[in-house]
């Protein structure tokens, strides 16, 4: 697969401890998860949409990476979609996070187009957004590196490689939700403006 495919992975294999349920399953926006949400929206803006999850939990047929390590993080996620696939290169999404938007992400791929870099990443006004980027098979080898030494932080390992920052000033897009709190909040605003699928 080349990178001129656009490939999207929704990471849909977290604990979700502080939700106290699956988020990845939860009702949103009309569908019968967050999940089917993601994949369905994303489906309209990619070529291919995988999703990274531990085991197939999901109602609607789908493209699974299932993860090659016991371990939960997005680190395990990320060794095992390269190393499971022929994909160059992916665009990432947290399944939590949906309010990243179309401009977001075609504001990420352009800053792709020149850059040989190992990941393009989002930076909002909280920090750097590790599960909002483009990441690229050259950083598998550190991914292993760090997989080895337990050190499953995305935020470390991107530090240690050739990164893109791309900085983006509306942080309400980066919400994710984490908390049952944040899911109703996110229930009540999702037929609003802010929510932007296509």
């Amino acid at each position: 697969m080349s990178r001129a495919d656009r490939v999207a992975i929704i990471f849909a294999g977290g604990k979700s401890s502080r939700m106290g349920s699956d988020k990845s399953l939860l009702p949103f926006a009309g569908y019968s998860s967050l999940t089917h949400y993601q994949h369905q929206r994303l489906s309209s803006m990619f070529d291919e949409v995988y999703i990274s999850t531990k085991k197939d939990k999901f109602d609607f047929p789908a493209n699974l990476i299932l993860d090659r390590y016991s371990d939960s993080s997005p680190l395990v996620a990320l060794i095992s979609i390269f190393d499971s696939t022929d994909i160059e290169e992916a665009f990432v999404l947290s399944v939590d996070a949906p309010f990243v938007d179309s401009d977001i992400i075609d504001e990420i791929y352009n800053h792709s187009i020149e850059s040989d870099s190992d990941v393009i990443v989002a930076k909002s006004r909280q920090g750097l957004e590790p599960l909002c980027a483009i990441y690229r098979r050259s950083i598998l080898e550190k991914a292993k590196i760090f997989l080895e030494q337990n050190n499953h932080r995305l935020n470390a390992l991107i530090r240690e490689v050739d990164a893109t920052i791309v900085e983006f000033t509306d942080d309400e897009k980066f919400s994710n939700l984490n908390y049952h709190h944040e899911y109703i909040e996110a229930i009540r605003t999702s037929s609003e403006e802010r929510i932007k699928p296509y």
